[in-house]
This record gives structure tokens, sequence and C-alpha cells, in this order.
């Protein structure tokens, strides 16, 4: 299985968008990890409302590059690319908040989905024909 790290900073919309995101990935088979070094890609979901914030938040995409080196930013912060590009332009990705179907694609376009959702609910076809019951 796919393991995606993620680190969750900010407010209780952050948190929102967090579970999002996370909810949608385990949809699509990935796991979570506690670790950077076990994990596959990070996902940094940042705030961006007062300097110690930005702070923070630069500080955490800089310890995920640093450990894992596969980034993806999301959040408040990311509605101002520019100023997480100056200081990490290694990173993957950068998306605002809100943009849950951004990061998904960006995780997707690094870490394949490991299963689709839809298909998985669809019964395996058979080779024979469905058993019928006499009347």
């Amino acid at each position: 299985m796919a393991k995606i790290g993620f680190v969750s900073l900010g407010c209780p919309k952050a948190l929102v968008d967090s579970e999002q995101i996370l909810s949608r990935l385990k949809a699509l088979g990935y796991e979570t990890s506690p670790t950077y070094k076990e994990a596959e890609l990070v996902i940094v979901n940042t705030c961006g409302f007062i300097t110690p914030a930005v702070e923070e938040s630069l500080e955490a995409i800089g310890e995920a590059l640093r450990e894992n080196g596969q980034v993806v930013v999301t959040g408040c912060l990311g509605a101002r690319p520019e100023v997480i590009r100056k200081k990490h332009p290694k990173v993957l990705e950068i998306t605002g908040p809100g943009e849950v179907e951004r990061v998904l694609e960006a995780v997707q376009a690094v870490l394949p989905a490991p299963r689709d959702p839809f298909l998985d609910l669809v019964p395996p076809r058979s080779s024979s024909p469905p058993a019928t019951t006499p009347t």
C-alpha cells in the first residue's frame, strides 16, 4: 500500500480540509504513515494567517523536505505560492485552501492510486453464465 505522511497546521477550516483530503486518500487506497521515513510522500496543510503561523508552516515544509523529499503543500499559505517557492523551491505542488481535488491530483501524479474505489464496487465477472432457478 502507498503511504502518505500528513501535517495539518492552522484553524478549524484547515482541519476540515485535512479530514477531507485524508478521507479521499483512504478511499483511493492510500494509508497514512506515522513517520516521514515510512511515507512515500508528505502533504503539509499550512496556515498563513499571522507571521508566526507562516514561519511555523515554512519550518514544517522544510522538515518534511529534509526527512522525505516528496512534499505537496496546501492550505492558506498555499494561496501565496511565491512565499513557499522562495524558501522551498523543491516542493512538488502548491495548492490553496479548499483545493482537495488539486491535492489528490498532485499526489496521484507522483504516486498513482492503489485502487479505484468505484471499480472496487463492481463484482468480478465470471466466465460461466449466472445460475438460473427452475420455475
